[in-house]
């Protein structure tokens, strides 16, 4: 959920936050805002998300309407993590639309709305990132795959599946049944040392 607190004072440096001077308040009016800015920290989830300072591509387009500002587009950032199943790395690109209307002050959309159903403008700037934040971490995996097929590890050596022979196990005998394992093994041999007796010493097998 977006934090729109209208509370919070924005520094026209930061590098999400938008300017609108020169984007004419009549509906209609249009500008188009592309540009590269570093990712804000913790963008993402605990296995996958977009590291702190990463490029991100903004291709926005900035649309004067009768309350305010409509901001849509799209956001590209590039993704890292970790495969859920197997630990191996995961690097991609992620592609995210935006869309956001901040509201004028004192329009009627800003009286009638809560905090956190739209943006506000404070001026003439707006603050992208909690919209941005939304895009990203809704759009991402909450258990992300290296590929959709990953076979993971083998939970006893902890070796990926793709790695080892199609006939690998860790079957364990309990110790319990070990003697009558033995006992099975003695019986299957039995009839063999029996006819050899028989056959005596001096029989020769062909």
């Amino acid at each position: 959920m977006h934090d729109h607190s209208p509370n919070q004072h924005l520094d026209p440096r930061a590098p999400l936050v938008l300017d609108t001077r020169d984007l004419p308040r009549r509906p209609g009016a249009m500008r188009v805002v592309q540009r590269k800015v570093p990712a804000p920290a913790d963008l993402g989830l605990e296995l996958i998300g977009v590291p702190q300072g990463a490029d991100l591509d903004l291709d926005l387009r900035l649309e004067s309407v009768s309350e305010g500002v409509l901001v849509s587009g799209t956001v590209t950032a590039p993704v890292s993590g970790e495969c859920g199943r197997c630990l191996r790395p995961i690097s991609e690109t992620l592609s995210v639309p935006i869309q956001e209307l901040y509201a004028y002050e004192n329009s009627t959309t800003d009286e009638t709305t809560e905090e956190d159903e739209v943006g506000r403008l404070q001026g003439d700037l707006f603050d992208l990132e909690p919209a941005l934040r939304d895009g990203v971490v809704l759009a991402l995996p909450a258990n992300p795959l290296c590929r959709a097929d990953c076979p993971g590890l083998c939970p006893e050596c902890g070796v990926h599946r793709d790695e080892l022979p199609a006939d690998h196990s860790h079957q364990q005998v309990d110790p319990r049944w070990a003697a009558l394992n033995n006992l099975n093994n003695l019986i299957d041999s039995a009839p063999t040392e029996q006819a050899r007796a028989a056959r005596g010493p001096d029989h020769e097998e062909n």
